[in-house]
C-alpha cells in the first residue's frame, strides 16, 4: 500500500524496491510475507524517494478492516467494543510486527499506544505510526458508528508538510506529543455497547483462523511470545532468566541469543512487565504507592515515581487519582 501511494507521487515500485535492496517481484505474491526488516526497508526508501511524511496517513486511510486479515475479521465480528479491544491484545503480535500495543488508563479516557519494539529513527516510526493509527481509527468508526466516543490520533513528530490536505479525513490529530497512539474519550459505558457488525458464528471461525495463524509464525517469535507471557509478577519478584530458560527448555544462552535475535532482551521484556503491571496495582487502592513499587522492583520510591512517569507522563500518586475519577 505505502509503494501504491507514492506511486501516484511518479515514484515506481521497482524504483522503491531497488532503492530498498530488494528483488523487483517481492511485492507481486498476495500471500507472501515480508520480514520486519525488509518492510523497515521499504519504509525507509519510500520516505528517502518521496520525502512526504503525510504517506503513512494516506496509507493508513486506504486499509480497510479487511486488509488485516483473519483479526480483521474478528474485529469486524466483535460483539462490543470490550470484545474488540481483548481481541487486539491477544492477537495484535499477528499484524503489529516490530511494534507494541498497549492500553493505558486517561482521564475519561484510554489510549491503544503504539512502542516501537526495536530503536527506530523519528521518521520511520512517524511513517509507520501514522500508517497504523490512521487504519485503527477508521475501522474503530466503521464497526463503532453508533458508539459515543471521540477518538483522537497522536503523533510524537511534528505536522508534517501537506497534512492540511488530509485533515477532514481523519480524527483529530494531536502532534508533538510524549507518546503514539490512539486516544479515545467517553463515559466507560461505552466499551460495553452492542455493535451493529457482530456475528458470533462468524467470530468464531475468525479466532479460529487467527489462532493457526498464530501457531504458523516462527520460533524466534514463539520465544518472544512465550517469554512475554511467562514475565509475571509472582510472589516477591518477576522470574529470572534462568528460570525462563527452563521454562521454555532452553540453555539461559540460547534463550539469550534467541531474544536477541529478534531485537530483544530479557530486559527490555522485563521493562514491558513492569510497565503493564504498574497500572493494575496502582488500580488497586489497598496498595500503598511505595509496596507497589517494592513489588515491581524498585527499592527506591524516587526510582519508581522517574520511571512511571516516563511511562504515563504522570507520576503514580497523579496516575492512581484520575483512576478513581474515572
Amino acid at each position: 500500500m505505502f509503494a501504491e501511494v507514492v506511486q501516484q507521487q511518479g515514484v515506481a515500485r521497482a524504483q522503491i524496491l531497488r532503492q530498498a535492496g530488494l528483488p523487483a517481484d517481492a511485492l507481486d505474491d498476495p500471500s507472501g510475507r515480508l520480514s520486519l526488516l525488509d518492510t523497515l526497508r521499504v519504509l525507509r526508501a519510500v520516505h528517502t524517494l518521496s520525502g512526504d511524511m503525510t504517506t503513512g496517513f494516506q496509507t493508513g486511510l486506504r486499509l480497510p478492516l479487511t486488509a488485516h486479515g483473519s483479526l480483521g475479521y474478528a474485529v469486524m465480528c466483535a460483539a462490543t467494543p470490550r470484545e474488540v479491544t481483548e481481541l487486539l491484545q491477544r492477537f495484535w503480535h499477528l499484524r503489529g510486527r516490530g511494534v507494541l500495543l498497549m492500553m493505558t488508563e486517561l482521564d475519561q479516557g484510554l489510549l491503544f499506544e503504539l512502542i516501537p519494539e526495536l530503536p527506530l529513527p523519528a521518521e520511520i516510526r512517524d511513517l509507520l505510526f501514522s500508517s497504523t493509527l490512521a487504519s485503527m481509527a477508521s475501522g474503530m468508526g466503521f464497526v463503532m458508528p453508533t458508539v459515543a466516543m471521540r477518538r483522537e490520533i497522536w503523533m510524537q513528530g511534528p505536522e508534517p508538510v501537506g497534512f492540511e490536505a488530509w485533515r477532514d479525513s481523519l480524527p483529530a490529530v494531536r502532534f508533538d506529543m510524549p507518546r503514539s497512539g490512539l486516544a479515545v474519550y467517553g463515559p466507560r459505558a461505552w466499551l460495553d455497547e452492542p455493535l451493529p457488525t457482530a456475528n458470533p458464528e462468524a467470530l468464531a471461525q475468525a479466532i479460529a483462523h487467527c489462532e493457526r495463524e498464530s501457531n504458523l509464525q516462527d520460533a524466534g517469535d514463539d520465544v518472544v511470545r512465550q517469554t512475554r507471557a511467562a514475565i509475571t509478577l509472582g510472589g516477591e519478584s518477576y522470574p529470572s532468566p534462568q528460570q525462563l530458560a527452563e521454562a521454555l527448555h532452553l540453555t539461559t544462552r540460547t534463550f539469550r541469543r534467541r531474544l536477541q535475535d529478534q531485537g530483544h532482551s530479557y530486559k527490555s521484556l522485563l521493562e514491558e512487565a513492569r510497565r503493564r503491571d504498574s497500572c493494575q496495582l496502582l488500580a488497586n487502592s489497598d496498595l500503598e504507592i511505595q509496596r507497589v513499587g517494592e513489588l515491581l522492583g524498585y527499592r527506591e520510591p524516587a526510582n519508581f515515581t522517574r520511571v512511571f512517569k516516563l511511562w504515563t507522563g504522570l507520576t503514580p500518586s497523579e496516575w492512581r487519582r484520575r483512576h478513581r475519577r474515572s
